[in-house]
């Protein structure tokens, strides 16, 4: 039986939608162009409109005049209010921090026990970058090196081949980087802080690589307890030199 141009805009819409779960396409990526789409997906030019024009009205996709369609944030991404309260207010640092530990160390366990051999290429690929950008700090600003450390934590999140825990963290993405945008800030200049995140990233992702999930989950949720442990003590160490100079005037 002949299916219907409903069936076949249902049928374009659901592969497309895999696609963005399982995370081959991420919020805020192009998609390729009709042609290459209809040669990916098996289905005629009409058929893709169709199929296309659904995901438009269920928000999934969005599509700009002369620019070609992308990937619409799922969770409404960083433009809520929520997301602005978040972002303007510094001392969300540390709720952000907690959660992160709970993410990534999640993340970190089934990407050990589910990483692909193209997954561990990947993994291997983000972590060298950050590597190769590390031994050249003095010429890379802290919001590329932050963008670098988060790459590779994103990573291995892509590595659990979990969509909700990808897409979760995918929609979380600039109030992370503002989180290892602070830890870059105040702890990369720090020779003693510097050297225990190479350890603690190094042991991140030969645990994940060796496919020992206790290890992985272990070792990124004890980073982002270090991050938090350091940022408290610099924090502390301010407050200290603001009263001993307050004293020190007189009041």
């Amino acid at each position: 039986m002949e299916k219907t141009s409903a069936q076949v805009a249902d049928q374009v819409a659901e592969k497309i939608e895999t696609l963005i779960l399982d995370g081959v396409l991420s919020v805020g990526q192009r998609l390729p162009s009709e042609r290459r789409l209809t040669e990916k997906l098996g289905f005629s030019r009409s058929g893709l409109r169709e199929g296309l024009k659904l995901l438009r009205a269920r928000g999934i996709i969005r599509t700009e005049q002369g620019k070609g369609s992308y990937v619409a944030p799922l969770l409404n991404g960083p433009s809520t209010p929520l997301m602005h309260l978040f972002s303007d207010h510094p001392r969300t640092l540390y709720d952000l921090l907690e959660v992160r530990a709970l993410l990534e160390g999640e993340s970190a366990r089934l990407a050990a026990m589910r990483a692909t051999a193209a997954d561990v290429i990947m993994i291997r690929r983000r972590y060298q970058e950050w590597v190769e950008a590390h031994s050249a700090s003095n010429t890379l600003k802290p919001q590329d090196h932050a963008r670098l450390d988060h790459g590779f934590h994103l990573a291995i999140c892509e590595a659990s081949h979990n969509p909700v825990l990808v897409q979760t963290l995918q929609s979380l993405t600039d109030l992370l980087i503002s989180s290892v945008f602070a830890s870059v800030n105040n702890l990369y200049h720090r020779p003693a802080a510097m050297c225990q995140i190479n350890e603690q990233h190094a042991r991140l992702f030969e645990a994940i690589i060796e496919k020992d999930p206790d290890r992985a989950q272990k070792a990124a949720v004890d980073h982002i307890h270090s991050i938090r442990d350091n940022l408290y003590e610099i924090e502390a160490e301010e407050q200290r030199l603001i009263r001993a100079s307050m004293r020190l005037n007189g009041w």
